[in-house]
């Protein structure tokens, strides 16, 4: 079951983190304990055989190996942090992906508790069918991807059974051979019997009809992103060098960093504390964000504490869509005047304990209360001083020049009497022929 700690830690005080940290569901403690114990065992085995087994010779040989898988581990040669982080974040986009692809009925439910309509035992009928074909759907799919709902519904004859499914479509469903999954199936029988709903005018309109295939179209979308998916996971290739670059840098530390004698004077080797506590946080670090990469994000549909609750929400939407189409439908309370019809300004009253809420000002805007100097509440005023103008080519160059107005206007002035004067010598011009003409 997933374990939710969202109330504890709604309000920030002293010590809240701290007490999740003694947890054991869903802790990081019970994921890698195992592993843990393994890498301490091996750390001591080779400690004691290097104090107490071997002679000096051979101890000799051990430091200059110990050393020698120092030198590695405490440089870049195996870029731990490198590899797992981009794989921790490929592997965290995947699993909010498969969260957000979940099948949820509710947007589907409400457009045909809108638009499939009829108070009688034949709309009552279409409608808790049609939810029924999209639930079906969601279940087989859920069926072929999560090990929970697999052994919930380990064959068709137990999706029969929990109502789910009739005989008659289970026969129609294993008529139909294909060698691909048949989630689709029941989402095709849905289709079709809204077209009959629109023949039969439970559904007025082809808009109606065309809002319907829209969110059953959208509903597919997710159950085939789920399918998909499963299908096509994150390249193993990666994952194998993510796990093998892991598992070897902490194989080169049981021997590198084991405490030597201090006595032949080695560099970093001043002190004998038996116990590598740095080395053991290391390792709880780095293999306990490998091991909750590999065992849930990667496939959150399996059964381990913080994997998705699928059956849960089998039975969620099956219960909610039902409700929304038959118990819901035109099942409106009367409508009545509010509470404050008769009041313009009124406030919603408070609880003893949140009354202080009401002193506080309401948010205007960032800049609401911002001081001013008096030169920013002096409004500037229009002087008479010619405008420039930007005017191209009014030199050699290619540089625009400033014009002021009073050389514009000029400008422009003498571009009109130049096209007056065309003008008066155009009219002339036909006058005079007008005139020989005649």
């Amino acid at each position: 079951m997933t374990v939710s700690y969202t109330l504890e830690v709604a309000n920030a005080r002293f010590g809240g983190f701290s007490r999740l940290l003694f947890r054991w569901r869903g802790s990081i403690y019970r994921l890698l304990y195992k592993e843990f114990l393994v890498f301490c065992g091996v750390y001591l085995f080779f400690s004691l055989i290097y104090r107490f087994t071997l002679t000096p010779n051979q101890q000799d040989l051990f430091e200059r190996v110990a050393l020698y898988c120092d030198r590695f581990t405490n440089t870049n040669f195996i870029p731990v942090l490198f590899v797992l982080g981009f794989y921790v974040t490929l592997a965290f986009n995947r699993w909010w992906g498969q969260y957000t692809s979940f099948p949820l009925p509710d947007d589907l439910m409400m457009v045909v508790s809108g638009n499939v309509h009829g108070g009688d035992e034949r709309g009552r009928l279409l409608r808790r069918t049609l939810m029924r074909y999209a639930n079906l759907s969601s279940v087989l799919i859920l069926r072929s991807i999560s090990t929970r709902v697999r052994k919930r519904f380990p064959t068709l004859e137990h999706i029969v059974e929990a109502g789910f499914m009739t005989t008659q479509e289970l026969n129609k469903f294993e008529s139909l051979h294909s060698d691909f999954n048949k989630y689709w199936m029941p989402l095709t029988w849905f289709t079709n019997l809204a077209s009959r709903a629109r023949e039969e005018g439970r559904v007025r309109d082809d808009i109606a009809l065309r809002l319907l295939m829209d969110e059953l179209n959208k509903y597919r979308a997710k159950c085939s992103l789920l399918f998909h998916y499963d299908w096509i996971s994150i390249p193993l290739v990666y994952t194998q060098v993510v796990t093998i670059a892991v598992y070897s840098f902490f194989a080169f530390c049981v021997i590198g960093r084991q405490f030597l004698n201090p006595a032949k004077g080695y560099s970093d080797h001043k002190i004998d504390m038996y116990v590598p506590v740095f080395t053991l946080m290391q390792f709880f670090f780095y293999t306990g964000w490998l091991k909750v990469t590999l065992q849930l994000i990667i496939n959150p549909f399996g059964e381990d504490d913080d994997d998705f609750e699928t059956n849960q929400l089998i039975d969620r939407n099956i219960q909610v869509s039902m409700l929304a189409v038959d118990d819901m439908y035109q099942n409106l309370a009367p409508i009545v005047k509010d509470k404050y019809w008769k009041q313009r300004h009124f406030s919603v009253p408070y609880t003893v304990s949140t009354a202080a809420e009401t002193l506080r000002p309401a948010f205007q805007g960032s800049t609401f209360d911002m001081r001013v100097s008096t030169e920013d509440l002096e409004i500037h005023q229009q002087t008479d001083a010619p405008k420039q103008y930007l005017r191209q080519g009014c030199h050699t160059g290619s540089l625009p020049c400033l014009l002021d107005e009073s050389t514009f206007l000029n400008r422009e002035d003498e571009v009109h009497e130049a096209n007056g004067t065309n003008r008066k010598s155009q009219d002339k011009a036909v006058f005079k022929v007008s005139v020989e003409h005649h």
